[in-house]
């Protein structure tokens, strides 16, 4: 069965690109949100199986909406995406509950291995 994820990023282009790998790599993108509080209220509406969550976005960043969204659902699976230089707030994603992080801009085969290891 395939897995459903949830795409979460302010940038048109970004989401594009991970949608582009995921699709191609037999994943499901269910929706996609382009802030913290769309992500949310997709993440309740959609049940996915994984979540990947843009951590400098407008309205709610990512760190406060993988917080909500754990607190929702404990058993959420959440992979953080991040730009260089944001090691600091990554370890701030890991202790809040993301298993894993994948780094923009995005190489195929590290996001692919970073879902199969938390989805399988």
């Amino acid at each position: 069965m395939s897995k459903k994820v949830l795409i979460v990023d302010d940038a048109v282009f970004m989401r594009m690109k991970l949608k582009d790998i995921l699709e191609k790599n037999g994943y499901v993108v269910v929706d996609e949100a382009q802030n913290g509080l769309e992500a949310i209220e997709k993440y309740k509406a959609t049940q996915p199986d994984i979540v990947t969550m843009d951590i400098t976005m407008p309205e709610m960043d990512g760190l406060d909406a993988l917080k909500e969204i754990k607190a929702f659902d404990s058993n959420a699976k959440i992979l953080m995406c991040s730009a260089m230089g944001q090691q600091a707030m990554v370890m701030d994603a890991i202790r809040s509950g993301a298993l894993d992080f994948i780094v923009k801009p995005f190489d195929a085969d590290r996001v692919i291995k970073a879902l199969d290891k938390v989805t399988f």
